[in-house]
């Protein structure tokens, strides 16, 4: 079979690049831009295009499939040459579910916490000898790629709600049609494509529409969007509702306790620890006790980027994550917070996404960083202006956040010049963004802070 990927960068498309290279098939694409880890990883696998920028004559009638990724433009070449020849064009999704149909499909969705569930999901089926498949969002100790296809039984999918791709508007989660699902919590997200609340609501109770006949459904009881859309749920699909298991902290590490006993975790705070339960109900699902799970899991240590540990010292502990939307925010911050109540928690974050920086969207960040003693905000007016939003005032920031232990920096050396200032004595970092606030390398950063 001969693939031809269109915007072969992206990270999941250069990961599925990759296993279906690995797979067997004959694979080749292109894109008008590539950077690391891309680039790196696609040329160690003989799929780096001989030249940056879009091609035409790379599509022939040969091509067995077109997969088209989201960064590609609806007016994009090599898509129009395609089209003309009659090629069948996939979206990623799409293409997933083909290669699936046979598959007992486990997808998580959720505005938070999808790549950490499905992690935990990856790491406790890999720890008990289950074999499967699995689509996730970043790549995890122990994998070298984020794809995987093959003969296994099952697949565990990341479900992302955005569009599949600039012909095919169908958020990727609908592609699926899990046998088990999870949803974690709706909180908005994506506000350039669903423009109102209710919209972005919407795809989640879609996304249950299609479940197979018979399905499971595991949600989280506490979010009350979730509450209002259960009585809805088509009846044949099975509801487990959860919620955050008995714990406890001692001397930094966090427990679960389950039948009189006690399961030290690498993980911590209680949003980790629900999706921790939101991973175990599915896996119950399929045979798998209480007991071999937390076991299992007793050597997870995380996502990358996700509650990530990147320096330490005898008194202080650096942190970065992902964690860029309200919801996300807050649950990071009270997370640390509470793993660490008796030390200073410093937290900055990045606002960078599309939605994070559009002038009415900005409100939803009120209360986000109050149980941080200091909070610092950085976004760069150019990335605004590349954007094309609405300019916004440090000002306009500091009065969304609505918290005075709020400062605003629009400088990205400001804010590494006020942290190098600080003293990290009984103190503790957090770094949260889906950038790198302006090009810090953040691990280097934050480890000459603690020396």
């Amino acid at each position: 079979m001969y693939v031809h990927f269109i915007a072969v960068g992206g990270s999941a498309m250069h990961n599925l690049a990759i296993a279906l290279k690995r797979k067997g098939l004959n694979v080749t694409g292109s894109d008008d831009e590539i950077f690391e880890p891309s680039k790196s990883r696609l040329s160690q696998n003989g799929i780096l295009p001989e030249k940056i920028g879009w091609n035409p004559d790379l599509i022939n009638d040969k091509i067995d499939a077109i997969i088209l990724g989201m960064h590609a433009r609806k007016d994009n070449p090599e898509l129009v040459r395609a089209q003309e020849l009659g090629l069948k064009i996939y979206s990623y999704p799409e293409f997933i579910y083909s290669q699936t149909k046979d598959k007992i499909r486990i997808v998580i969705g959720g505005s938070h916490g999808k790549t950490t569930i499905t992690s935990m999901l990856l790491h406790a089926m890999s720890k008990l000898n289950i074999e499967t498949d699995f689509l996730v969002g970043a790549l995890l100790e122990g994998f070298d790629c984020m794809v995987q296809l093959s003969d296994a039984k099952y697949i565990v999918i990341e479900g992302d709600e955005y569009l599949s791709s600039p012909i095919d508007l169908t958020p990727k989660f609908h592609w699926y049609a899990p046998h088990y699902a999870i949803i974690s919590g709706v909180a908005w997200d994506h506000i350039n494509v669903f423009p109102t609340f209710e919209m972005y609501v919407d795809q989640f109770k879609i996304f249950t529409d299609k479940m197979e006949q018979g399905a499971t459904l595991v949600y989280y009881i506490g979010d009350s969007e979730l509450q209002k859309m259960s009585p809805k749920i088509r009846k044949d699909i099975v509801q487990r509702p959860y919620d955050c298991p008995m714990f406890i902290v001692e001397n930094g590490v966090t427990s679960i306790l389950s039948e009189r006993r006690k399961y030290p975790l690498k993980v911590f705070g209680k949003h980790n620890l629900q999706n921790l339960n939101a991973a175990k109900l599915i896996l119950n699902q399929i045979g798998i006790s209480d007991d071999a799970f937390y076991s299992a899991m007793a050597t997870f240590k995380g996502a990358a980027k996700r509650l990530e540990l990147i320096a330490e010292n005898k008194s202080c502990v650096a942190f970065k994550d992902f964690a860029h939307s309200p919801s996300k925010l807050k649950a990071t911050v009270a997370a640390v917070k509470e793993q660490f109540p008796n030390r200073k928690l410093i937290a900055c974050m990045e606002l960078h996404t599309f939605s994070s920086l559009k002038k009415d969207f900005l409100p939803q960040y009120k209360g986000c960083m109050e149980q941080a003693d200091e909070a610092f905000v950085y976004f760069s007016p150019e990335v605004v202006q590349h954007k094309k939003l609405e300019e916004i005032s440090a000002e306009l920031v500091r009065e969304s956040f609505a918290t005075e232990n709020v400062t605003v920096f629009t400088d990205s050396k400001s804010l590494t010049d006020r942290l190098k200032e600080m003293k990290w004595e009984n103190a503790n970092l957090l770094l949260m963004s889906s950038g790198n606030f302006d090009g810090v390398d953040l691990n280097g950063f934050a480890s000459t802070l603690l020396k």
